[in-house]
């Protein structure tokens, strides 16, 4: 049995973690912190987890979490890194949810994130745990950086486009839109219901923090530089997201889509729709899936690739415990093949 320890889990990443977990047959969450309810059992806070998690939340101590076999970090940027290099020192796998190891340049990491990064050496060991790029990478991983939730959107739906140079990287223009969930479980006035139900907004039009990452990957699928617009919205719902990504294609449509599903074929959580479809955020709210379709307006050059997720699950819990079950050799799916929740 893994045993598994889970820092920070009173956040949403944190309980949805707690919810894949509790169900996986090869898996025993045996270390929950969170500084703020330390002494709390977790089913108090979260009752849907009664019987199925028993467990107590504690401090956030290395000498309590290296009796685990993997940890993950479901914490705000740059805690991770504070612990990590003492955890897999001692044998722990670390899975982190946060971006302190996402981006390869310390330097860069730094500037968007707002304070010098402690642990640059390990950045070079960290694999991006995006498993249908880097699968057998993330088998043999100690350290895996999961992919923030719009740059897995983004990149799923761009990824078969760049792999076989069918787009001008130079133009490409991500449209996201994300439900409030993704900004966290704190109190704070933008998120609120009332500011945010029956409205809509782009925000970060100038530079989000997403946008290297997104970037880092693409560079690495194309093998060139990209030139990437990146829009990210806030709409009144909890969670999901719909990336409408836009480029000048070569190719016609029916091409493009034969692409796409060859490339997706044996991906489990990737789901290529009928041509022309529209996916919606319910269709894969609470699963870890990803449903993508493509269309070419009026038979021109542009391609426009919709691509959903659930920011918790895909964005999110669901891809750290995809990362976990290659790193420990389990089949892929192991908790993870849940039909989403309708309506």
């Amino acid at each position: 049995m893994i045993r598994a320890g889970i820092v920070g889990g009173t956040g949403y990443t944190g309980v949805e973690l707690l919810r894949i977990l509790a169900l996986h047959t090869e898996v025993e969450v045996s270390v929950v912190t969170s500084r703020s309810d330390t002494g709390l059992r977790v089913d108090a806070l979260y009752p849907s987890l009664r019987g199925y998690i028993d467990a107590v939340f504690s401090l956030p101590e290395v000498e309590t979490l290296v009796e685990c076999d993997v940890v993950f970090f479901a914490t705000p940027n740059g805690t991770a890194m504070l612990m990590a290099e003492q955890l897999l020192a001692r044998g722990v796998k670390v899975i982190d949810l946060s971006a302190d190891f996402r981006l390869k340049d310390a330097q860069e990491w730094s500037k968007w994130y707002g304070m010098e990064h402690v642990c640059p050496d390990l950045i070079a060991d960290a694999v991006y745990g995006l498993p249908e790029l880097n699968r057998e990478a993330i088998k043999k991983a100690d350290l895996i950086a999961c992919p923030g939730c719009y740059p897995t959107a983004v990149q799923l739906g761009f990824l078969p486009l760049l792999e076989n140079d069918r787009i001008d990287v130079k133009h490409l223009i991500a449209d996201v839109k994300s439900g409030v969930s993704g900004a966290g479980r704190k109190a704070e006035l933008a998120t609120l219901m009332s500011e945010t139900g029956e409205s809509f907004k782009a925000y970060a039009v100038g530079g989000h923090r997403h946008l290297p990452e997104i970037v880092q990957g693409l560079e690495l699928v194309a093998r060139k530089s990209v030139g990437l617009t990146f829009v990210p919205h806030l709409t009144p719902m909890i969670r999901g997201i719909h990336a409408t990504l836009y480029g000048q294609a070569q190719g016609k449509l029916d091409d493009v889509q034969a692409l796409y599903e060859q490339r997706y074929a044996s991906e489990s959580f990737v789901d290529v729709l009928p041509q022309g479809s529209h996916p919606d955020t319910r269709n894969v709210r609470g699963s870890n899936n990803c449903q993508i379709s493509l269309h070419q307006p009026q038979g021109g050059q542009t391609i426009v690739v919709l691509s959903v997720i659930d920011n918790l699950v895909k964005g999110a819990a669901g891809q750290a415990v995809q990362n976990m079950n290659l790193m420990f050799g389990l089949k892929e799916d192991l908790a993870l093949k849940t039909i989403a929740l309708y309506p």
